[in-house]
């Protein structure tokens, strides 16, 4: 029934957003629309970076909005990588089936990286 699935973010700085999800997260940029939109293609997921035009009422960064579940195989590895590359994290959060690791794009938006248990007995 769904071709696909995506996430639109509102952006503050269009530019420093641009950077943070293709250069420190690593993805690809879709197609953009200076000053106004770029999308760019995550794992199984596209993400359009928004920033309002005049006259539009603005949201960006307000916790809760929206969380961007990035999963991995190694958690540490990943963590390491980005760590590397300017991203803060929080404290590792441990469930019976998946370790979670949240951080924050430069607007504020929340986004985790989550890595799944295999074989953990439920």
């Amino acid at each position: 029934m769904f071709k696909s699935s995506s996430v639109t973010i509102e952006v503050k700085d269009l530019k420093k957003a641009k950077q943070f999800y293709v250069e420190t997260l690593g993805f690809k940029v879709q197609f953009q629309v200076e000053g106004h939109l770029v999308q760019v293609e995550a794992p199984g997921l596209t993400i359009g970076l928004v920033h309002p035009r005049e006259g539009q009422e603005f949201h960006s960064g307000k916790s809760g909005s929206v969380h961007i579940g990035l999963e991995v195989h190694e958690l540490e590895s990943v963590i390491k990588l980005l760590k590397s590359r300017g991203v803060e994290f929080q404290p590792i959060m441990e469930e019976e089936a998946t370790r979670i690791a949240y951080f924050n794009d430069p607007e504020g938006n929340p986004l985790y990286l989550i890595e799944l248990k295999i074989g953990t007995e439920m």
